[in-house]
């Protein structure tokens, strides 16, 4: 025989107070005394109650929702964003639901955000990357909805919650330039991205200012197998001094590559990632990399938005980027240093083993 599920009269009877009051205590409202909200919550957490929402939806109380349109949750850096993102909303005592677009483009934004108007959100995050012109269609396309965008320009018309690509990709280049690299090449994400053509620009701007053009330039998707592919064009005989790549998952992909070869990084070729996904410090080596906060980027949305939604004011901290040192780059010539020190040891030992005395 199944068991009965735990109804609301159960917790009610358990707390000692009354039907209503436990619906007050599940839709947060104001009317309860603290003392009697936590034996509620205490009764409930004792007889693992779980809320019907779908009869809370038909008796009219569903809680506030935000939906997020984002891109594949595959990728590490919108996967932790999103993470980020269903915490703090829980938080603010929303739900989030997600729609994943299938493709890079404004339809399939668009249609991202139309599965998400269909469940009637209260409000909308936009983690996809959107030129300025398409980010103001779907603006238009909400209307009145309140809605943030999280992967524009700076300068798009629209509201948004985005980190500043500028210092972080100039972070990156000028990392290596300082340890004396001059062959850089660069691995950039996608065409469609808005991200991905902001750092590009930023990379070669930096170069130009030192004279320098990239030793290369590539292109992946984000994942870590477009990075492997993109290197292994650069191997053996085409090898730069060092990378800077736009996500740290490529970053992993080239650095996959270069091991297979033989290729020493950072000895031979210093490696610079973006992003600072929670693994970039489990790589090996660990991952020199731009760090985004992207756990703050995804609470500061949530609470963004909630402001927007509730019509109350709300200040936003600037959202920052550092460099983050690990030990996949190192100053250039590194590699000749190590064979001179290689060779001298060498001849070293052959001068010890040409001393040493004979026994007879």
């Amino acid at each position: 025989m199944a068991s009965r599920s735990v109804t609301l009269d159960d917790v009610a009877r358990a707390a000692g107070v009354s039907y209503q009051t436990v619906s007050r205590v599940l839709n947060r409202s104001q009317q309860v005394a603290p003392d009697t909200r936590q034996r509620v919550e205490a009764a409930m957490r004792q007889l693992n109650y779980v809320p019907n929402r779908v009869a809370q939806q038909l008796a009219g109380k569903t809680r506030r929702t935000i939906g997020l349109a984002t891109s594949d949750l595959v990728l590490q850096a919108p996967a932790q964003i999103a993470s980020a993102i269903q915490h703090e909303a829980s938080a603010q005592g929303y739900q989030l639901v997600i729609a994943m677009a299938d493709a890079p483009g404004v339809d399939a934004a668009r249609a991202a955000v139309n599965e998400l108007l269909a469940q009637r959100v209260d409000g909308l995050l936009l983690n996809l990357p959107l030129h300025t012109a398409d980010a103001c269609e779907l603006s238009e396309l909400l209307a009145t909805l309140p809605a943030l965008f999280m992967d524009v320009a700076a300068d798009a018309p629209v509201a948004q919650c985005v980190c500043s690509a500028e210092w972080g990709a100039r972070l990156g280049a000028e990392h290596l330039l300082a340890l004396g690299h001059r062959r850089i090449a660069l691995l950039n994400g996608p065409a469609s991205s808005v991200a991905a053509k902001q750092r590009f620009d930023i990379w070669q701007q930096v170069l130009a200012e030192h004279q320098l053009q990239p030793h290369s330039v590539l292109e992946g998707d984000w994942s870590a197998r477009a990075g492997y592919q993109a290197m292994l064009t650069l191997l053996p005989d085409n090898l730069p001094d060092a990378l800077l790549t736009a996500n740290d998952q490529m970053a992993l992909g080239a650095l996959r590559a270069l091991h297979q070869h033989g290729v020493r990084v950072p000895a031979d070729v210093s490696v610079v990632g973006y992003d600072d996904t929670a693994e970039s410090a489990w790589y090996q080596p660990p991952l020199t990399t731009v760090r985004q906060d992207l756990r703050q980027l995804g609470q500061q949305s949530v609470l963004q938005l909630v402001a927007n939604i509730e019509q109350r004011s709300w200040q936003a901290p600037p959202l920052t980027t550092e460099l983050v040192i690990r030990e996949t780059t190192a100053r250039a010539g590194i590699a000749d240093e190590e064979k001179e020190i290689a060779d001298e040891l060498a001849r070293l030992a052959q001068r010890l083993r040409a001393r040493k005395p004979r026994h007879e």
